[in-house]
This record gives C-alpha cells, sequence and structure tokens, in this order.
C-alpha cells in the first residue's frame, strides 16, 4: 500500500524543484562581454586609448584591448602574426599595405557591411584616398586619417625675388627657384628646394610623373613604364633641379631639415602634414614667414594618396563587433577628437567643417590638395618597386647614370621583381587591381 504522506512529500519536492528551476532561468545572467583585439601603429596606439571610454560606454558588452606597434617592427609582426593565425581583430594598415595583405587574403571583404552601414559611405571620403582601399571591385579598408605631399615654402624668401604667392605651375616652381639661387652674394640662398629623396623617398618623383599624365606601371601593373615620355619628362624636370645646383643633394649640406628651412638654406619643400606642428613647435620666431600651397602643376596638380586605414581581419570571430569599431572611428565626431589628439588629418570630409581646421590656413591646403590626389599601384610588390626607384635615382642624382640608361635597368628590375604577379594572374590566382 502505497504511503500518502510520502506521495504528499514526492510531491512537495517536485514543485519545490520546479520553482527552482524557474527561479534560476528567469533570473538575468550577466552578459559574456565581447573581447576585441586593435593593433595601431605608432602614436596612435597611444592615443587612442583616450577614445576607448566613449565607444564602451555606447557599447558596454564590448572590451577593446590596444595593441601599441611600433612603425619600424608592424609588417614583420603582422605577417607572422597572419602565419600563426593569430591576427587581430581590427588593426590600422598604411594604405600601401593593404593589396599585400589582401593579396594573401587576409583580410575581410568590407562591401556587405557597407551596404547595411548608415554611417560610412565612399562618397564621404577623398576619392583618391578611397581607392586605395578598393581590389578589384572590393573594398578593404576605411580610410582613417589621410596625408599626401605639398609645397612647404618661405613667404618671406619668395616674395624677396617677386613671387608674392606661391608657384602654380611647373614654369613658375623652376623660374622662382633660379632667381632664389641668384640672389646677390650677399642675400644668397645657398639652394632653393629640398626633396626628401635624399631620405629614401620616392613620393616626389611619383608625384611628378602623375601629374604629367605619365605611368609608374603599366599593362595591368605588370611592367614597369619609366621609359614612356611623359615620365621621361618628368624624371627630367626633378633631376635639374639637381644638375642645376637648385635642390640639396645630400643632409651634410644642411644640419637637419627645421633648421635648414627656418636658416634659408632651402626655401621650399615638398612634405606631408606631420611637418606643419614641428616648425610651429620648433621656430615661433618663424610665424607668418612661411606657409604651405598645392603642389606646382602640369597637366594636373595631383599628389600620392597617403596615410592609414581600418581594416578588419578574416579570421575575427566577432565581425559584427569589429565593424561597430571601425563605424565608432568613422564618426565625424569622432575624427575630430582624433584630430585634436594626434593632429592625424581626418578621413572624413565633414570633419573638415570644424573651425579649427577651417581656420587654419597650413593644414586648409592640404584640403586643397586631398581634393586631387591618386593611389599609387595597387599592387602587392609596391614597396619592393619604390625601393628601386629610389635607389636607381640616386644614381642619376649623383651623375653615376644618365637619366636614359637608368630608367632602362630600373624596368628591367621592376619586371623582374613582377614576374611572380604576372605569373599568378596568368592562372587566375589573384585579381587585377581594377
Amino acid at each position: 500500500m502505497v504511503n500518502p504522506m510520502r506521495m504528499k512529500f514526492s510531491s512537495l519536492k517536485i514543485v519545490w524543484l520546479l520553482l527552482l528551476i524557474l527561479l534560476i532561468t528567469c533570473t538575468p545572467q550577466p552578459t559574456k562581454k565581447i573581447e576585441l583585439t586593435f593593433w595601431a601603429m605608432g602614436a596612435e596606439g597611444e592615443y587612442i586609448q583616450q577614445l576607448l571610454p566613449r565607444f564602451k560606454a555606447e557599447h558596454p558588452d564590448m572590451n577593446v584591448k590596444i595593441q601599441a606597434i611600433p612603425w619600424t617592427a608592424a609588417h614583420e609582426k603582422l605577417l607572422t602574426a597572419y602565419a600563426g593565425q593569430s591576427t587581430p581583430d581590427v588593426c590600422q594598415l598604411g594604405n600601401t599595405w593593404i593589396p599585400e595583405f589582401q593579396a594573401i587574403e587576409a583580410l575581410l571583404p568590407l562591401d556587405s557591411l557597407l551596404a547595411q552601414s548608415t554611417t560610412i559611405h565612399d562618397t564621404a571620403y577623398f576619392n583618391g584616398i578611397w581607392q586605395t582601399n578598393v581590389i578589384g571591385k572590393s573594398v578593404y579598408g576605411i580610410p582613417w586619417y589621410v596625408d599626401t605631399r605639398l609645397l612647404f615654402y618661405r613667404t618671406d624668401i619668395l616674395k624677396s625675388v617677386g613671387y608674392v604667392q606661391p608657384p602654380s605651375t611647373w614654369e613658375e616652381w623652376r623660374d622662382v627657384s633660379l632667381k632664389i639661387h641668384h640672389l646677390s652674394e650677399a642675400e644668397r640662398q645657398k639652394y632653393a628646394v629640398f626633396f626628401s629623396m635624399i631620405y629614401n623617398d620616392w613620393q616626389v618623383p611619383a608625384i611628378l610623373i602623375l601629374q604629367n599624365n605619365g605611368r609608374l606601371l603599366k599593362e595591368n601593373d605588370c611592367y614597369g613604364a619609366f621609359d614612356e615620355p611623359a615620365t621621361i619628362e618628368a624624371l627630367r624636370y626633378y633631376l635639374s633641379f639637381f644638375q642645376d645646383g637648385l635642390a640639396v643633394r645630400s643632409m651634410t649640406e644642411v644640419s637637419n631639415l627645421y633648421q635648414g628651412f627656418s636658416d634659408g638654406v632651402f626655401s621650399m619643400m615638398i612634405t606631408g602634414p606631420w611637418n606643419i606642428n614641428e616648425m610651429r613647435k620648433r621656430f615661433t620666431e618663424m610665424t607668418g614667414r612661411w606657409s604651405t600651397a598645392p603642389m606646382p602643376m602640369k597637366q594636373n596638380g595631383s599628389s600620392i594618396a597617403g596615410g592609414a586605414s581600418l581594416v578588419i581581419f578574416k579570421n575575427t570571430k566577432n565581425v559584427a563587433a569589429a565593424w561597430k569599431l571601425v563605424e565608432f572611428l568613422s564618426r565625424s565626431d569622432i575624427q575630430i577628437e582624433f584630430f585634436r589628439l594626434t593632429r592625424d588629418l581626418p578621413a572624413v570630409r565633414t570633419a573638415w567643417q570644424s573651425e579649427e581646421l577651417l581656420n587654419d590656413r597650413e593644414i586648409r591646403a592640404f584640403y586643397t590638395q586631398l581634393e586631387s590626389v591618386l593611389p599609387t599601384p595597387k599592387i602587392a610588390e609596391w614597396e619592393q618597386v619604390a625601393v628601386k626607384i629610389q635607389e636607381h635615382l640616386e644614381k642619376a642624382i649623383f651623375g653615376k647614370v644618365e637619366l636614359t640608361e637608368m630608367v632602362a635597368h630600373l624596368n628591367t628590375e621592376v619586371n623582374q621583381i613582377l614576374e611572380k604577379r604576372r605569373w599568378m594572374l596568368e592562372r587566375g590566382l589573384i585579381q587585377a587591381a581594377e
């Protein structure tokens, strides 16, 4: 016979067990936080920490771990991380690095994310900068901050030779350089121009080639085009500054870039936005005696598209969260705040409407120049090609080789560098840049 009391006790146990289960399931459980890793290079890796509290306030379910990496170590560290499948979720990449990491299929295409975004649109950016992130028909990066090269000049010295305004064409640039060089001995400046080639910088000759509607590479970026007439003309113009004693050849001739500009050893230089603050900090007595201007024009007034972009690596487990971080950093208000912290120029056009950017004459010239920037060839081998441009032009600058011979050797070595690219394109292993 079944004991009624035991049945009643068993029923109560079941009821209490059900209540306990119900209580547990109804009690709010702590939300598991999403962990994102973000690698940033140089000073940006330090300053971005100051923006994270705002991101955290808007996305309390996310934690972002920042790793700051020196630029000098970044490339090797990223390749090592890729090989070990330990790349970050989000990363800052120099825009000339994007083709290389896209070629090894490390980057996530962003097209589907862009299609749904209410924050990021291609028209919000300078076209030439945006295009550095487009490989084939897909977008692989979002511009974070931008830079380019333009003319820094001594307003007082140019005025002394009759140039109230900076040179706006190649002819004027050459003319004002000769006039500065031919000042009387009492007033004479040793040089007119400082080109950064002596810092192993390929950008100025590349800019001049593009300004003359020349090409750096041809046939789907598979061969060098340095022997084409427009390119030869641009390189001859560039070399003439050295051959005629108008440009500094070696850093042994100046104590440093800033002192040389301040002392009038040279009156003009082609450089980027980072040197605005350097000049202002180092030489307060120079206020009003120097300024910036867009590049003097030939067939066009283009310059090189530079800066850094935000990418998402393919192996991220948190695509949606990573994209939220990219969108946050791409907002106009955040871009302005980032500029205040770093002095990096905003990539988003609307950020340039802030009063501090609108009213800064030297910075404003960069906005004008950024309207007409062009990307370098979007190929994984570009960094190697750029090194060859530097090496061969240095020989021509010091008169060790004639221009026509130089470009023949340059084309030969560049074609060798691009041999693997041709092989892979033929077999459909990589896609064309355009």
